[in-house]
């Protein structure tokens, strides 16, 4: 059975662009909080804003004991990086970038984590020809082939999103994300699959998971739902219920087990601690539903292709 994160900047401010729902929180908080939600295995923190106290986080992991699913780095940055991070105009930015996530790598490892995530949203474009797309992939490639080497045992996940709040990000769908990764051929550069991302991107979650995995880079998966117009990061199963139990039969298929969920559910005004329990009792029920499928009886209605079948198969799990 996987085990289950929360992202630790979910734990703080939660606003718009309109409206601040809930205030800061200071990271002795974060943990508090995340120790209160049921269910709750462990954190990914959140780099640089976790990582500004060295020595006070390793103390609250100490003292809380939750584990750690992950790093998330976060390639986009108030007052910097405007045009994007491993796309930015000037090398110097881009270097910039590069050396900054050898320190996340660092503090990861120095921590026990072997895997750091990163949403490059601001690496796209809002107009056309505003970016030289050959230039922008020759970049990135070389941004991330640095980085990888830096530490070929630390895994580096492109969290893949179409926009926000460039208009279109670069890595938007998991086969360019997937192609990318090819292209840079470093062994340790893969996804992260955002269950809402794939929503959001018009694709079908489990395929984007085979797809990934059959290119050896399905390396992580963050869950949560939307109504595919917008990426509102809800409660698993708020909109896509049979999405994400074919999703996490799919997961379970190629291997993905024995690893983690992380969750990016945006709690708005409601409890946070609620909200993050609930989104961990809807998925293990999710879980529960998708492990009465038998596998035998499935694999020859997907033979069949039959909905007739299968739909109704499905519906008497309930």
């Amino acid at each position: 059975m996987n085990k289950l994160a929360v992202i630790s900047s979910f734990l703080g401010e939660t606003r718009n662009r309109y409206m601040v729902y809930q205030g800061n929180r200071s990271l002795s908080e974060k943990f508090m909080m995340a120790q209160a939600i049921q269910g709750c295995d462990g954190l990914e923190l959140c780099y640089p804003a976790d990582f500004e106290k060295p020595d006070e986080l390793k103390g609250l992991l100490k003292q809380y004991g939750l584990a750690l699913a992950a790093v998330n780095f976060r390639s986009r940055r108030t007052g910097k990086w405007w045009r994007g991070s491993f796309i930015a105009e000037k090398a110097s930015e881009r270097q910039e970038v590069v050396e900054d996530f050898q320190r996340a790598m660092d503090f990861a490892a120095e921590l026990g984590v072997n895997r750091i995530t990163t949403c490059p949203l601001n690496d796209g474009a809002d107009t056309v020809f505003e970016v030289d797309y050959v230039k922008a992939y020759d970049c990135a490639a070389e941004g991330f082939a640095k980085v990888c080497a830096h530490n070929p045992g630390i895994r580096i996940c492109i969290e893949y999103k179409k926009s926000d709040p460039i208009a279109r990000c670069i890595f938007g769908t998991a086969g360019e994300t997937a192609a990318f990764c090819l292209m840079v051929g470093a062994p340790n550069l893969g996804a992260t699959l955002d269950l809402g991302h794939a929503v959001y991107a018009e694709e079908r979650p489990a395929q984007s998971a085979a797809l990934l995995a059959r290119a050896r880079r399905l390396f992580y998966v963050h869950l949560n739902d939307n109504d595919g117009r917008w990426d509102w990061d809800m409660l698993p199963g708020a909109y896509h219920v049979w999405e994400a139990v074919e999703l996490l039969y799919t997961l379970k298929k190629l291997g993905y087990t024995d690893d983690w969920y992380a969750f990016d559910v945006y709690p708005k005004e409601i409890n946070t601690i609620e909200n993050f329990t609930a989104a961990f009792q809807l998925t293990r029920k999710l879980e529960t539903i998708t492990d009465r499928i038998d596998a035998g009886r499935m694999e020859a209605l997907l033979a069949e292709r039959n909905p007739a079948k299968t739909i109704p198969y499905l519906y008497s799990l309930l």
